[in-house]
């Protein structure tokens, strides 16, 4: 008896929202509406003042405006949305620092004629970071960062690509939290590797062998002084929020026993796809986060002269 074959459908964008009058969401609705209302109001205000063409030639504009205001997108984003983002931005504050106890007031020994704009503390999401990965986020919960294996899909027969397939529906259905399946590229560093061909290429057995090794090694550099090195990596990430009025170390250790049992049930669940999963440590989880932060040295802190987070910062005595 041939096996039965089950198909998964996956929606491509499972956070779109919901259209609720003419293929539009409560939002263009709302702003939509609101804007006629307010060409009513001011036509029924100037109805006996302005000629109805000379009203319509002014609100043009303004309608056509908050149309594409409500209606556009850009870069997967509405545009009202890409609005607000700028209008918050440009009522933030430009200088931020670390101060998790706030940025002290300015001294009375100064002159009150030269006040100048103290700057805002940088209110980071991850308070801590614990040796086993563990993030605390603090009233957001704890979460931790996994990285993923990747399998060749289009090297499968139609067979294996609907198991796999099938196998990562599984997973996605069984989900009971807050996941992100994040895709970066970061630049690779294959200097050392230059310099261990460079410096083992003498000791080889044979001397074509050497040759064959500086040959790889002036290729591996001319390939970096021709272009920028990148490789892709994928992470899931997977966030336990606290319990509701949950507060101090128990709710916390609560929620990370939970999110590391997450972890181990996506471990065993990818598994059977051939992806491997593996929990990063706190030194490689604060690594990670610092290559977010700052994209252009996603080296580790041992590598870019910047302590670690479990390292001891010591000064040697001045003279």
């Amino acid at each position: 008896m041939p096996a039965e074959e089950y198909g998964y459908r996956i929606p491509a964008d499972v956070e779109r929202e919901d259209r609720i009058l003419a293929g539009l969401t409560a939002r263009q609705v709302a702003i939509l509406a609101a804007a006629g209302a307010v060409l009513w109001l001011a036509y029924m205000a100037t109805r006996h003042l302005v000629a109805l063409p000379v009203f319509a030639a002014i609100a043009f504009p303004f309608g056509a405006a908050t149309a594409v205001l409500a209606l556009g997108r850009r870069d997967g984003l509405a545009l009202h949305q890409l609005a607000l983002a700028a209008v918050r931005q440009t009522r933030s504050p430009r200088k931020l620092v670390l101060a998790p106890e706030g940025v002290t007031a300015q001294p009375a020994w100064m002159d009150a004629g030269q006040t100048v704009p103290l700057p805002a503390p940088l209110r980071l999401p991850a308070r801590a970071i614990d040796a086993d990965g563990l993030i605390d986020l603090g009233a957001d919960g704890v979460a931790v960062i996994c990285t993923a294996t990747t399998v060749s899909f289009a090297l499968r027969t139609p067979a294996e690509q609907t198991a796999l397939v099938a196998t990562f529906g599984r997973w996605l259905n069984s989900l009971s939290g807050p996941t992100q399946i994040l895709v970066r590229a970061e630049d690779v560093d294959i200097t050392p590797l230059i310099s261990g061909l460079r410096r083992g290429a003498p000791t080889l057995p044979h001397p074509e062998l050497e040759v064959a090794a500086q040959e790889h090694a002036d290729f591996l550099a001319s390939l970096t002084a021709r272009r920028d090195l990148l490789r892709r990596r994928v992470l899931i990430v997977l966030r336990e929020p606290r319990p509701a009025g949950g507060t101090g170390r128990h709710a916390r250790d609560g929620a990370g026993q939970r999110v590391l049992r997450r972890a181990e049930e996506a471990t065993r669940a990818l598994s059977a796809a051939g992806i491997s999963l593996q929990v990063l440590p706190g030194e490689a989880a604060a690594t990670v986060l610092a290559a977010c932060c700052n994209p252009w040295r996603p080296g580790p802190a041992s590598s870019t002269g910047q302590a670690g987070p479990s390292a001891v910062i010591t000064a040697n005595g001045g003279t």
